[in-house]
């Protein structure tokens, strides 16, 4: 259920504090959301998401993270426009969506309800209990100090504004840009950078689809997610995404091709939060069916799913709150 993601380059690592933490940097025009995996105990222990904005760090483990199998898989945010950037590797490990700590058994990861591998990269820590790393981009910026204001240019321009070369370069254009959010959002004067980005990003999260289909689950429940589709190419529907209050998931990695998608989300009772007339088949479990008809002659159920329209649009985002889909303005 998952595309292949873009590329993020690792740097060296650098120096780590006096106490025994493993640090992120991200000198990025992204802002990244990471996640770690480190063995315990015969397992693997994998957590996230750690949030990092440009020309920030951030603490992703806390206490010595010394011996072998240390491994970090970094994606850019949702708020950003285009196909989503990734910074990884070819080891496999469970992540959900939403922020995690799970457990995970063996180097083939089997991921339980609600979870999903992604590749992630291994670290040498050189035998170090405390490091430091910095995830870059190519063309690589030059400092953390560059990373802040291309992130700065990078989520304004996500946000609407004209703004030109996304790089570490002052310019007018980002200058009147700049004012005129700070304005619109009605910033007091103390308002510093993280202000700031957590106000782009949000802003921009509202306006901004990436390709594909994402759901956001704007309630203070869990929700399980499927979802159908009804072409003369195909009829198929898919399920359950677990998507956690507050956090979002992509249900359709690449650019849509569909006039619409069908959308169904019920919380862990089975109560119905956003639905509709149009019938597809379901499973209790992950499921992939391949029709619309004839579900109890197959020992599936039929549900009733709400149709999004999607014509013309390379990406979509459903946002559901307590009293189901919410109506795009």
């Amino acid at each position: 259920m998952r595309g292949a993601l873009l590329v993020l380059m690792l740097s060296l690592l650098l120096p780590g504090a006096a106490h025994a933490d493993l640090r992120l940097c991200n000198r990025t025009s992204y802002i990244l959301y990471a996640a770690t995996s480190q063995p315990q105990g015969g397992a693997r222990q994998n957590q996230g998401w750690s949030r990092v904005t440009p020309g920030d760090c951030q603490t992703a483990i806390k206490g010595a993270v010394s011996g072998p199998g240390l491994q970090v898989y970094a994606r850019s945010a949702l708020a950003h426009s285009g196909p989503q950037r990734a910074w990884g590797g070819n080891q496999a490990a469970c992540v959900r969506d939403g922020n995690f700590t799970l457990r995970q058994s063996g180097t083939t990861p089997i991921c339980a309800a609600g979870g999903y591998s992604e590749s992630f990269a291994t670290i040498d820590t050189h035998g170090r209990d405390d490091f430091t790393m910095t995830l870059d981009e190519q063309p690589a910026l030059p400092s953390l100090i560059a990373a802040q204001l291309a992130g700065v240019k990078r989520l304004l321009k996500d946000n609407g504004f004209a703004i030109g070369a996304i790089d570490s370069t002052p310019d007018k254009a980002t200058g009147k840009a700049l004012t005129a959010f700070r304005a619109r959002m009605h910033f007091p004067p103390t308002a510093g950078n993280a202000e700031l980005f957590t106000a782009l990003e949000t802003q921009a999260q509202k306006s901004v689809a990436p390709a594909g289909y994402t759901v956001c689950n704007d309630g203070k429940d869990e929700l399980l997610v499927a979802m159908g589709e009804s072409s003369a190419r195909q009829e198929v529907s898919r399920g359950w995404w677990r998507i956690a209050a507050g956090a979002c998931a992509r249900t359709v990695t690449t650019a849509l091709g569909s006039d619409a998608m069908w959308l169904l989300a019920q919380k862990a009772n089975g109560a119905v939060v956003a639905g509709g007339p149009d019938r597809f088949c379901v499973a209790p479990q992950e499921f992939e069916i391949s029709r619309r008809r004839d579900c109890a002659a197959h020992g599936q159920a039929e549900a009733g799913f709400v149709k999004t329209p999607t014509r013309g649009l390379s990406g979509y985002i459903a946002h559901i709150g307590a009293g189901g889909l919410i109506p795009h303005s």
